[in-house]
């Protein structure tokens, strides 16, 4: 927890189970890739101006976690090593571990005047022990916020899903508690794994060899939130349509901020600057995954630019290489990622140990596959009818190195897009202050009243 957790106040635990009992002997092995993101861990935290609950000891709420649950076995078992030394899930429906907290300050002061790091203490973590056998790799927490707003906090360790694994299974919940269809229902398969004809010469596996021999140096991390709306990134997506007339908004945004915090790093003796893109690729194969598929389906890969192109002036041809870059990405790149993670099998068929996948180089991560139209699914999760978050935000356990650039939906819908950022403390309330960023008037979050 974070220095400031006294403001958090967990004041109880329980277990929730699934309604159905899971078939004994039941496991679920976990994909190459699956394995490679042992490092980190996920939190999210949906925000509600109104609690929905009532009282969580008696209210329907445990009755419909019950059972989503049941639809996920994977979520209610528990990490163990199989034969070979691998990481599977023994679904034995241990359950999974939900805290109640309260905290003394409303939701509009908690999203104003707290920080990044204290958030985290509304998901609160714990890291994974050496022999996981009891040790619950899904928890969820309710806090209550002063005047009637309420925080639901989820993480998990990201071996065991993705930000799109996590946010449909809080949709599913959702849908449960209001007796609705499930729109997107779990998938559960170990198919992603490298093929029989291997090929791991490609640059995004290069990539990954790359990131496995780097260790960045440990530094604070400091986070916070910008939101910008709807009406902002149309009119800015106007200004660079002669150069990038197809750019999304995480395009934009991903140079927005990329620009800046490359200046922050200062010059390099190549002087060129790197950042890593993370898509989600279920759609991307020519063989599409289920959108509901449970599990790592993240894809990372690297653009480089020379400190020249990295220029305020420069908005839009940036813009328009992240947008050729992930335009141009095949589902070749993305399947010898796959044979390069298998082949670090040792002796017995074991994995590598997992490396950061996030850094050391700015990682900037899209969203853009959870927005639909106008609506997006985060904004989707509603335990009452046409009751909506009011703020949705992210966090990745174990980032170091350059920082994080997560574009994510906004209440706002449409165009409006909220951007997470981790950067080395030091960075960030510079970053606060750049000139570029501070046009587009976004309102800033638990940036601790900056």
């Amino acid at each position: 927890m974070s220095e400031q957790s006294s403001r958090v106040n967990v004041h109880s635990k329980l277990t929730a189970v699934s309604s159905k009992p899971v078939e004994p002997g039941k496991t679920h092995l976990l994909t190459p890739l699956d394995q490679a993101m042992g490092q980190h861990s996920l939190h999210l935290v949906f925000y509600y101006e109104k609690n929905p609950f009532g009282s969580f000891d008696l209210d329907p709420i445990r009755v419909s976690l019950s059972e989503t649950l049941s639809l996920y076995p994977t979520v209610t078992g528990r990490l163990t090593r199989g034969e070979s030394g691998n990481w599977e899930v023994k679904c034995n429906d241990s359950g999974v571990r939900v805290l109640r907290a309260k905290v003394s300050v409303g939701i509009d002061e908690w999203l104003r005047y707290g920080n990044g790091m204290e958030e985290r203490d509304l998901a609160a973590w714990e890291d994974m022990p050496e022999n996981p056998n009891t040790w619950s790799p899904f928890r969820i927490q309710v806090t209550e916020l002063e005047g009637g707003g309420v925080a639901i906090g989820l993480n998990c360790s990201h071996m065991n899903a993705d930000l799109t694994s996590l946010v449909l299974f809080f949709k599913t919940w959702t849908e449960a508690h209001r007796q609705q269809a499930i729109v997107y229902p779990p998938v559960f398969s170990s198919a992603l794994h490298g093929r029989a004809v291997p090929v791991s010469d490609s640059k995004s596996a290069e990539h990954y060899v790359a990131k496995s021999f780097v260790e960045a140096p440990s530094v604070k991390m400091a986070s916070t939130a910008f939101k910008f709306s709807n009406s902002v990134i149309k009119k800015c997506l106007s200004e660079i349509h002669v150069t990038c007339p197809d750019a999304t908004p995480f395009d934009l945004l991903a140079a927005l901020f990329w620009i800046p915090v490359a200046r922050l790093n200062g010059s390099k003796h190549d002087h060129t600057h790197s950042i890593s893109i993370c898509i989600d690729f279920r759609r991307l194969l020519k063989e599409p995954l289920s959108y509901g598929y449970f599990g790592n389906a993240l894809h990372f890969s690297v653009l480089s630019l020379g400190e020249k192109d990295l220029i305020p002036g420069e908005l839009g041809h940036v813009a328009e290489a992240v947008h050729g870059h992930i335009a141009g990405m095949k589902e070749e790149e993305i399947l010898s990622v796959m044979d390069w993670l298998e082949s670090r099998k040792g002796e017995g068929g074991k994995y590598a140990q997992p490396f950061r996948m996030y850094g050391p180089e700015l990682t900037c991560v899209s969203m853009e596959h959870m927005i639909n139209g106008d609506q997006s699914l985060m904004y989707a999760t509603m335990f009452e009818d046409n009751v909506r978050p009011a703020h949705v935000a992210c966090h990745v356990g174990n980032v170091e190195g350059e920082g994080l650039i997560m574009v994510m939906p906004s209440p706002e819908g449409a165009l409006a897009r909220t951007v997470m950022v981790t950067l080395p403390e030091e960075e960030i309330a510079k970053l606060c202050e750049d000139e570029a960023i501070l046009r587009l008037e976004p309102t800033m979050l638990l940036s601790g009243g900056l």
